[in-house]
C-alpha cells in the first residue's frame, strides 16, 4: 500500500465536491492550488473561488498563482513534497507542474473521453442531444484532455434535464470516480489505456456570446436541446423584435411542441397566457426568460406587465 500525499487543483463548485470527498475519506491533502481572488459584482469586491473557501475552512495550505510557470510558485509547490496531484476544473498545466509528483497528475473530466474534450463538456452534451455522457479520469500529458485513461463511468442524460441538473449528477459521480482512482493508485501503478479516437470526435468548445445565440432555422428538437444545454448558465439568448424595439432576450427554460403550421420561422405568438415561437416542426414554448434590466421570471409573470406587438418576432 502506497501512502499518498496529494496536491489538489481546482476552482469552481464542481471541484469542491471532489476535494470534500477526498478530505472526508481521510487522504492527506498537503496543498490546494486554486485561482487568484478576482473582483466581481457592482462593488468590484475581491471574490474567493469556491475551492478556496472550502480549503480555508478545512485549514488546508492554499496556493493562488497568477502564473503557473512562475519560479516562486514552482518552488513552493515542490516544497509540499506531494507524490500525486489531482486536477478538477482547473487551467492547463505546464509540463513542469504535471510532471512534478512521483505518481503523476490525473484529471477528472466531465465526459466520456475522447468525446467532448474542452472547456464545456456538460453543456455541449445536452446541446447536442446526447442520451448518455459520463466522467473520466486520466493522466495529464502535454495536450488538452488527451492523456492515458485510468477509469470511466457512464451517466444517462434524461430527455428533459438541463445542464444544471446534469452538472450536479456528474459532480457526484465524478467525486466517486476520483475516490476509486485514488484507491487504485494506493495499491500501486495502475493499468491505463490510450484514448480511442475512432469515428467523429465532438469538441466542447468554450461558450461565448456568439455560440450561445439561438439559431431559429434549426429543427424544433435541436433548438430545444440547445436551450436546455445552456440553462441555467450561461443561458441561450436571442434578439426580440417587438414593434420598433430590439432587445436581448435570455431563455432559461422552454418546452417543445410538435405541430404542423405555415407560420414564418421566428414569429412570436401570444395566446392563453403562453408565449411561443414558430420553428420548423412546431413551436418553442417559452417558460422562463429575462429581458434587459429585469429579473428572471416565468412567462406568465412577464405577461402581467409586458405587451408583445402583433408582429413581434425573434432573430
Amino acid at each position: 500500500m502506497r501512502k499518498l500525499r496529494i496536491v489538489f487543483m481546482g476552482t469552481p463548485d464542481f471541484a469542491v465536491h471532489t476535494l470534500k470527498t477526498i478530505v472526508e475519506a481521510d487522504y492527506e491533502v498537503v496543498g490546494v492550488v486554486t485561482a487568484p481572488d478576482k473582483p466581481a459584482g457592482r462593488g468590484r469586491k475581491l471574490q474567493e473561488s469556491a475551492v478556496k473557501k472550502y480549503a480555508a475552512g478545512e485549514g488546508l495550505k492554499i496556493l493562488q498563482p497568477k502564473n503557473l510557470k512562475d519560479e516562486g510558485f514552482l518552488q513552493e509547490l515542490k516544497s509540499l513534497d506531494a507524490n500525486l496531484q489531482v486536477v478538477v476544473a482547473f487551467r492547463m498545466l505546464p509540463e513542469a507542474v504535471w510532471k512534478m509528483p512521483e505518481y503523476g497528475t490525473f484529471n477528472l473530466h466531465a465526459s466520456l473521453l475522447p468525446q467532448y474534450r474542452g472547456a464545456a463538456p456538460i453543456n455541449w452534451a445536452v446541446m447536442n442531444g446526447e442520451t448518455e455522457t459520463g466522467v473520466s479520469t486520466f493522466f495529464i500529458d502535454e495536450k488538452i484532455d488527451t492523456g492515458e485513461m485510468i477509469m470511466q463511468e457512464k451517466v444517462p442524460i434524461d430527455p428533459s434535464e438541463n445542464a444544471g441538473s446534469l452538472h450536479d449528477k456528474l459532480m457526484t459521480k465524478g467525486a466517486d470516480l476520483v475516490l476509486k482512482t485514488l484507491k487504485a493508485l494506493e495499491e500501486g501503478p495502475v493499468e491505463t489505456t490510450p484514448q480511442k479516437e475512432a469515428g467523429e470526435l465532438k469538441t466542447a468548445h468554450k461558450l461565448t456570446r456568439e455560440n450561445t445565440r439561438v439559431d431559429w432555422n434549426r429543427t424544433l428538437e435541436e433548438i430545444y436541446n440547445f436551450i436546455r444545454g445552456l440553462s441555467p448558465f450561461p443561458t441561450a439568448w436571442t434578439t426580440l423584435v417587438n414593434g420598433n424595439e430590439e432587445q436581448m432576450l435570455k431563455i432559461y427554460a422552454a418546452e417543445a411542441e410538435k405541430k404542423d403550421h405555415d407560420l414564418k420561422t421566428g414569429k412570436v405568438i401570444v395566446e392563453d397566457k403562453e408565449v411561443k415561437i414558430a420553428v420548423s416542426g412546431g413551436f418553442i414554448l417559452l417558460g422562463e426568460v429575462q429581458l434587459p434590466g429585469k429579473r428572471k421570471m416565468a412567462v406568465k409573470d412577464l405577461l402581467n406587465g409586458y405587451r408583445f406587438h402583433p408582429n413581434a418576432n425573434v432573430l
